[in-house]
């Protein structure tokens, strides 16, 4: 017979509530871990951010992810009496914290540096279900890309942020874009290519990519959605490549099709080639 535990009010199975504060993407994926670590050892978990921040996903229509349940749960780890497994920091004990997780039935954890991997992709599948994306904002989406022809290189443009974290190193410019989707066409020869550009950055155009691109093997064009956060995520997730900064939005819109992704800073020589494109568990394991 599975444990429980009264918390509040009704009866709730043993329980992880997992924490985090960051962007959309980084929380998916660290939710992501916590619950591959809970689904192996017989515990709910519960998303604190997805409960209210990002009602985008199925995740955020089941059980045990709701606003009050979020509520409790913050109250009671504010004045402990829920025990909180904090990986906040690259040097927390990652073996006694999970020691802690097992002993407690109830439990906050929290921050970026907890990772299972192995659990991760065991889970994938189910994973990739939790946060499959709602219809009312795939089917616009979905509706537009059908016109768009060829080969899609889904284009990550990642600015805002990226001005100022790691000093800008990956905060790359327009022409550099447009030379890597050059180098692309010449990797495919007489096709047609359709770059789908995905940005934070409100300056971009797909008039001004498709100058700066100018004359390229085969034929190229560029387009824009111009969506909010996860209608472009569901669009690269619908690409056939996906090249961008080391970038968390980009490495989940590859996890959901397992799409070759290019990460720009480890583009081995001056040209692209297809074998900088790797699949979703090699990246994975590589995030910055």
């Amino acid at each position: 017979m599975t444990e429980s535990r009264k918390i509040g009010c009704g009866s709730i199975r043993i329980m992880i509530f997992a924490r985090d504060k960051s962007q959309m993407c980084n929380n998916l994926l660290q939710f992501a871990h916590v619950y591959a670590w809970g689904r192996e050892h017989g515990r709910r978990v519960m998303s604190m951010r997805f409960s209210y921040k990002y009602p985008y996903f199925k995740i955020t229509h089941s059980k045990y992810v709701s606003f009050p349940l979020y509520v409790l749960a913050k109250a009671l780890a504010a004045v402990k009496l829920l025990p909180t497994a904090s990986f906040k920091h690259d040097d927390c004990d990652p073996v006694a914290l999970e020691q802690k997780m097992l002993r407690r039935r109830h439990i906050v954890v929290s921050g970026w540096y907890v990772h299972y991997y192995d659990l991760f992709l065991k889970y994938r599948d189910e994973i990739v279900d939790l946060f499959t994306i709602d219809p009312q904002f795939t089917e616009p989406v979905r509706e537009k890309m059908k016109d768009w022809k060829g080969i899609k290189l889904g284009v990550h443009i990642r600015r805002g942020d990226y001005a100022v974290w790691k000093d800008g190193i990956y905060c790359y410019d327009d022409a550099t874009y447009a030379d890597r989707i050059r180098q692309f066409a010449r990797l495919m020869p007489g096709k047609d290519i359709c770059v789908c550009l995905s940005t934070n950055d409100r300056e971009v155009t797909a008039e001004r990519f498709k100058t700066l691109i100018g004359s390229a093997d085969g034929h190229v064009e560029v387009h824009l959605l111009g969506g909010n956060a996860v209608e472009d995520l569901f669009m690269l997730s619908e690409c056939d490549y996906i090249i961008g900064p080391p970038s968390t939005y980009s490495l989940v819109a590859a996890m959901y099709h397992d799409i070759p992704l290019c990460r720009m800073d480890q583009i081995e020589g001056d040209s692209l080639s297809l074998s900088d494109f790797r699949m979703f568990d090699y990246w994975f394991r590589r995030i910055v």
